[in-house]
């Protein structure tokens, strides 16, 4: 018989958690990237994202559009926190064993992990114009240009990964939506020690079952000739 599998994982208990089969699965190793991405992007914004030029206001290297560094750092840490997220329920993802959690996980993963991939490519695509408008005569030595490259590099690849991550969240909501989990397929066998056990019928006989779970019927060996016996019969007038 088939392993029950439910939204992509065991059923709860069944296997103990392994770290080295969790952090080499790719699921994981996605979201490893993408939180070092996240880490990449807003780190570069808030260390070189912004220059000095003859006055003691802070100007955003992309064009001087403060919009624009905001947006990335924004879009960096709110990734940053779900990637760490996510990764704690990976870990406890298999000891659910309410059914509709584990789907409120999924689906949770699916729609976050959408709306990240989107966030990305409008940050791609805003800060890679900011940049191709940023003149050269704004940056005195090319203050901050390598570090707007490697954000607009790393906005690219977060692309990429959390797209992945939405094609494995889609594919284990519909997995566990389209397979029906409260079939005898997916009930554990009975015990291999499990012994028969007769149960009386009206008619005499006994029905045997090795289903250990099964309960007792409410019914008992009935007599005629007790019946007949202990029939009181009404007196004749």
């Amino acid at each position: 018989m088939e392993t029950a599998i439910a939204y992509g994982a065991m059923k709860a208990g069944r296997v103990p958690f392994d770290p080295v089969a969790f952090f080499t699965h790719p699921r994981t190793i996605l979201r490893l990237l993408s939180w070092v991405f996240s880490i990449v992007v807003f780190s570069c914004i808030v260390n070189e994202g912004y220059i000095n030029i003859g006055s003691e206001r802070l100007l955003c290297v992309f064009n001087k559009n403060a919009h624009a560094c905001n947006y990335g750092m924004t879009v960096g840490v709110a990734c940053f926190l779900g990637s760490i997220c996510f990764l704690i329920l990976d870990v406890y993802f298999p000891s659910m064993s309410n059914l509709k959690d584990r789907k409120r996980v999924v689906l949770f993963d699916l729609i976050f992990s959408g709306v990240a991939s989107f966030l990305w490519f409008v940050g791609f695509c805003f800060l890679a114009n900011q940049w191709q408008a940023t003149s050269p005569d704004e940056l005195p030595l090319a203050q901050g240009s390598d570090a707007a490259r490697a954000t607009i590099t790393f906005c690219f690849f977060s692309i990429l990964s959390w797209a992945v991550l939405t094609l494995s969240a889609l594919r284990r909501y519909l997995t566990g939506s389209n397979t029906n989990l409260f079939t005898w397929q997916h009930l554990d066998p009975p015990p291999s020690n499990a012994r028969a056990t007769p149960y009386p019928i009206p008619n005499g006989g006994t029905i045997v079952t090795t289903n250990p779970y099964q309960a007792t019927p409410f019914t008992e060996t009935l007599d005629p000739q007790k019946l007949t016996q202990h029939r009181q019969v009404a007196p004749a007038f």
